[in-house]
């Protein structure tokens, strides 16, 4: 069943993620370069999985970037 988040501040439609790493492998987004914030709580990767999704859920993806 399809649900409606609003991901990095725009509403987007996730037809088969129910957890945060879910949400993570249906955009195509790699874990080891994001951190996650789910209703404004930044989430541990050991979190990801059984972090459950709901309709209307804040998640913020921000991908990290090492330079100098």
């Amino acid at each position: 069943m399809a649900m409606e988040v609003r991901l990095n501040g725009e509403i987007r439609t996730l037809v088969r993620a129910k957890t945060i790493l879910g949400l993570l492998e249906e955009i195509g987004c790699h874990p080891q370069t994001v951190i996650v914030e789910h209703n404004g709580i930044a989430l541990r990767r050991s979190e990801w999985p059984e972090a459950l999704l709901q309709p209307n859920d804040q998640i913020e993806v921000v991908r990290v970037v090492a330079g100098g």
